[in-house]
């Protein structure tokens, strides 16, 4: 994990520890990545609770609540899919916070429609939902996932603080 992963990582767990909120995460690019950079940061055991996995369709569909025509029509890398699978993990984890990925992490994988690199993020905070479309240079696999985490991060943190502002 590079250092501003870490850092970003830490200031996560600040942050929920200073509004008294869980998280919870739901992963299909990241690869349990940012559940990994969380469970990273000591004490962080006060507002984790858990990660699903979620790199098949069937697990999105069966754990996470993903509606299969969902799957079918709009693909595993859509706004659509990705809102449902932080709801999904939100629920099925019972936390205030959730956040979810899901794109083409590479080599391989991409579409002229969703090249390498095309992730959807969606956050949860309490029960406002909010999506975001990352083009991530393709820098290779480890650095697109990489990136993916700091910026899937990054937006939770900017989530929480407007949410509390509110």
């Amino acid at each position: 994990m590079n250092k501003q992963v870490k850092n970003i990582a830490d200031a996560t767990v600040r942050l929920l520890m200073e509004c008294g909120c869980t998280l919870s995460t739901a992963e299909s690019c990241t690869g349990g990545s940012i559940a990994a950079a969380i469970t990273g940061v000591a004490g962080c055991s006060a507002v984790f609770k858990g990660s699903v996995v979620s790199y098949s369709n069937d697990v999105k569909a069966k754990v996470l609540g993903v509606d299969e025509n969902t799957l079918a029509v709009c693909g595993a890398v859509s706004e659509s899919t990705v809102l449902q699978m932080v709801r999904g993990v939100q629920e099925l984890m019972n936390t205030e916070c959730a956040v979810a990925t899901s794109g083409i992490a590479g080599p391989g994988g991409g579409t002229p429609e969703k090249p390498v690199g095309t992730v959807w993020l969606a956050v949860a905070v309490g029960k406002s939902v909010f999506s975001k479309l990352l083009q991530v240079d393709d820098k290779g696999r480890e650095l697109n996932i990489e990136h993916t985490v700091f910026c899937a991060l990054s937006f939770l943190n900017d989530c929480i603080t407007t949410a509390s502002r509110d």
